[in-house]
């Protein structure tokens, strides 16, 4: 059967997003989605987003990682996932709720290529800081590592030492490195579990990393001492992130901020 696909892009992170509200994928899914998401002898992504009725938003998001297993909150591609929702008519307006795997979102077109997507809450007591790095779930597990001459870092190489050694190597974690370069901006690579490579921006990376940053005490907050905001420098683009600080207990009003492109549609026997 010929299968329709729609490629989109957030920041230089890539997927195939497939529309699947009124028909089913046959066959294997993870081979399918390892076979599309290869950039040899297929589409070629970093994941895969399919498009579900939902009862409860405007639609359910699924996401794959490119090794074809079924995956966790992805930040750039619920961007993308947002854009894609409006150019098939979901919703007219600009506000669109949408259901993932940690509960629902809601995103915001501001304007054909801005898109912003509002987050999970984060207990702050969940937050591990530990001396030379820190841990914390945005929707995805990430390990924070603050860095000098961030160019220089073999990211494929030290990451995946993180990624897998314990306790990571069975459920993984996403490794980011980070440079902070001036008041309230950094700049992130990342290492993305299924993937298994450096991908050009990670969403839910970026996220925990300027989370990272304030509570290291990197960076101060403003507005009572409640609101952070930071700008993130990415191989693939600007990203960003800001949050409110709640009781010293949560983070709450997690935006993440960037732009969205479409790529192109298209068919691939299967």
């Amino acid at each position: 059967m010929k299968l329709n696909f729609f490629k989109y892009q957030g920041t230089g992170n890539d997927f195939i997003i497939l529309d699947i509200r009124k028909k089913k994928i046959p066959g294997c899914l993870p081979a399918l989605f390892t076979k599309l998401c290869n950039r040899n002898f297929g589409i070629g992504a970093d994941g895969i987003i399919l498009i579900q009725n939902d009862s409860k938003s405007n639609f359910y998001m699924k996401y794959y990682n490119s090794d074809g297993k079924e995956s966790t909150m992805c930040g750039n591609g619920a961007r993308c996932a947002i854009l894609f929702s409006k150019k098939l008519g979901i919703k007219k307006k600009n506000k669109i709720y949408f259901r993932a795997i940690d509960g629902i979102h809601y995103g915001i077109i501001k304007d054909k290529n801005l898109i912003c997507i509002n987050l999970m809450d984060i207990e702050i007591n969940m937050i591990k800081i530990y001396p030379k790095y820190t841990i914390l779930n945005t929707g995805s597990p990430h390990y924070v590592l603050f860095v000098e001459n961030i160019q220089k870092i073999d990211v494929n190489k030290e990451g995946r030492k993180i990624r897998f050694q314990k306790p990571y190597e069975e459920d993984g974690v996403n490794v980011n490195f980070v440079e902070v370069i001036g008041n309230n901006m950094i700049k992130v690579r990342t290492y993305e579990r299924g993937v298994e490579k450096e991908t050009l921006s990670c969403g839910t990376g970026v996220t925990a990393s300027s989370i990272a940053a304030y509570e290291k005490g990197v960076f101060a907050y403003y507005y009572n001492n409640v609101y952070g905001k930071v700008l993130a420098y990415t191989l693939g683009g600007k990203l960003w992130i800001s949050f409110k600080k709640i009781h010293d207990k949560y983070y709450k009003e997690i935006n993440l901020t960037g732009s969205v492109k479409f790529i192109f549609e298209g068919y691939i026997n299967i």
